[in-house]
């Protein structure tokens, strides 16, 4: 066995090589070998160290079983949705073609994804954002000089939250699992936009259009036509196109590998509540997200100049151009279909508007995501489903969020933080828009970190175990060598 260094040039035997220096007696022989078991020992202390550290970042089998029943992270293989009403009428085939390829689970609807209160939901993680934005109702935490909040909010669930600092000022029901329409197309652009070079240019087949949900928004993608990408995202953020959602996914692999690549995004931003079906928003039975999460989405887009700048867009030319058959298109203007941007329809356009998405299906409602600045400040509101039948409701109740936003500021306390992974501000652009920028990290567990694992125990034990052996090999051999 390998010796122990010790002073005054004193060396361990190796088989027959003697030493420089032969104890003559066992009280001689104990001073080095109590010496070899006190470095051993302290030798096993940073690599039973390192393998409690190692252990703690890998959740046990309860805790993953934990999360992956509470909808916080996608089984590693699933059965994806199942065929019910709304999967016949609402793309049915499309789901049931693709469902078994996405990380999406088995479950479906609202519930299945977060149940704040239940068993499972306790034994997972804390809700992001902290506790009171996952207690029903509205949450406010006024102080001297707090405007009320506005009257006559319907929406079923609405946060409005700081974009720079992370603070959420008042949320109700800000984790409430609802489907998101096509303000989904946010977090599809987080994570296929920084994929797919700007300037790439692409010439589109069926199998691009295969699968498209029907009644979808369309912007009027042709077969045979070659689109730069830069235009296939005007076409999926100003007219909402589903047709240039399938492309870009398409672009990017496939639909099902987007769908994936889409539910790690959501988990990695901390977004627990998103369920991903279909990455365009398209109604499908279990896709949910909830005002929080798109909160999160609209504040990691900011951060990428090529994401605020499609989002604040108003007017574009799409591209025309000639097929494979000689038969040819010509260019057309698209608007964007969020109201407070271009003021269409009697909508009032929002000082200070940056932009970002809007939406709604059948099942999803009116539902939007905005962001505004106004000097140092920038606020995004989030509004989903609004009940009360006004015209335009959601985009008035979001512009009354807004109002009372910028008023808040500074007098009113946090009910909660966007904050749910590590994040920074970045200083905004040359061109006015402020960006803010959300740095992903796993949180740690200090009820994990706090305790010794029982990898680092054996691993300890182990090493202490050797040093004992070395111990009484030594003290054998010892007074042997003193006759």
């Amino acid at each position: 066995m390998g010796g122990a260094v010790v002073p005054s040039g004193d060396f361990c035997s190796y088989g027959d090589r003697m030493t420089a220096f032969r104890p003559t007696s066992r009280a001689r022989t104990r001073p080095r070998t109590a010496t070899l078991a006190a470095v051993c020992c302290l030798a096993a202390l940073p690599v039973a160290s390192a393998a409690q550290a190692a252990s703690a970042r890998v959740p046990s089998a309860p805790a993953a079983a934990a999360r992956v029943a509470a909808g916080r992270v996608p089984a590693a293989s699933g059965t994806g949705q199942g065929a019910g009403p709304e999967a016949a009428s609402r793309g049915g085939s499309r789901a049931g073609s693709e469902a078994g390829a996405r990380a999406a689970g088995s479950e479906a609807g609202a519930g299945s994804v977060r149940e704040p209160g239940s068993a499972v939901a306790a034994a997972a993680e804390a809700p992001a954002g902290g506790p009171l934005l996952s207690a029903p109702g509205v949450q406010v935490r006024p102080q001297d000089g707090t405007p009320d909040l506005p009257s006559g909010l319907s929406a079923l669930s609405w946060l409005v939250s700081d974009a720079r600092t992370g603070q959420v000022l008042a949320a109700k029901d800000a984790h409430r699992a609802l489907p998101p329409a096509s303000t989904l197309k946010t977090l599809f652009a987080d994570t296929v936009l920084p994929r797919l070079p700007a300037d790439t240019r692409h010439t589109v087949t069926e199998s691009d259009l295969a699968g498209i949900g029907e009644g979808s928004s369309m912007v009027g993608v042709q077969v045979g036509h070659t689109y730069a990408v830069s235009d296939l995202w005007r076409g999926v953020f100003l007219a909402s196109g589903n047709d240039a959602v399938h492309v870009l996914a398409h672009m990017n692999g496939s639909v099902p590998l987007t769908v994936t690549q889409m539910q790690a995004k959501a988990r990695m931003l901390g977004a627990y509540d998103t369920h991903v079906v279909s990455p365009d928003g398209y109604d499908m039975p279990g896709q949910v997200s909830s005002a929080y999460d798109l909160a999160l989405f609209a504040r990691a887009g900011l951060a990428n100049p090529e994401f605020a700048g499609y989002v604040s867009t108003a007017t574009a030319v799409f591209p025309g151009g000639c097929d494979a058959h000689g038969h040819c298109a010509k260019p057309f203007g698209i608007q964007n279909t969020n109201r407070l941007l271009t003021g269409a329809n009697g909508v009032t356009p929002y000082p200070g508007i940056i932009g970002v998405k809007n939406g709604y299906t059948t099942h999803a409602g009116n539902t939007l995501v905005a962001a505004a600045r106004r000097g140092e400040r920038t606020l995004i509101v989030t509004v989903m489903n609004p009940q009360s039948g006004v015209p335009q409701a959601v985009y008035r109740e979001a512009a009354a969020l807004l109002d009372w936003g910028f008023r808040a500021a500074g007098r009113t306390g946090s009910v909660g933080t966007l904050n749910a992974v590590p994040a920074a501000y970045h200083a905004p652009a040359d061109n006015g828009r402020a960006t803010t920028a959300t740095h992903p990290a796993k949180p740690s567990s200090p009820s994990r970190s706090a305790v010794a694992s029982p990898t680092a125990w054996y691993v300890g034990g182990a090493l202490v175990l050797a040093a004992a052996v070395s111990v009484l090999l030594l003290r054998r051999r010892g007074p042997a060598r003193a006759r």
